[in-house]
């Protein structure tokens, strides 16, 4: 019996598991939404973005869409809130507030 993970959720009996729940099957953060431990969240000022877009790519959960070459809102599925968009921020555009959205 081997353990994919897709197909895992809070319903999963012990008995289904393999033997020291051996993991078989990749799982990545396009499948689970693993921002609900974020203890500071990122807030997103549209008036003072300039969309010089340094923030998308440092983000290390890719929770910072592009759409049409223009940065939008969170990802807050996915996020974090590690703050190292509002670090890279130029413009003062994304502030860290504490608490989760």
């Amino acid at each position: 019996m081997k353990t994919d993970i897709s197909k895992q959720g809070l319903d999963v009996k012990w008995q289904d598991m393999t033997l020291g729940a051996s993991v078989v099957s990749a799982g990545g953060s396009t499948q689970f939404n693993t921002g609900e431990w974020r203890v500071d969240t990122p807030v997103y000022l549209v008036d003072q973005c300039k969309q010089c877009l340094l923030c998308v790519p440092v983000c290390p959960d890719s929770s910072i869409p592009v759409v049409k070459g223009k940065r939008t809102d969170f990802d807050f599925d996915h996020c974090k809130g590690c703050g190292i968009c509002a670090k890279v921020c130029p413009f003062g555009a994304i502030e860290m507030r504490r608490g989760v959205k």
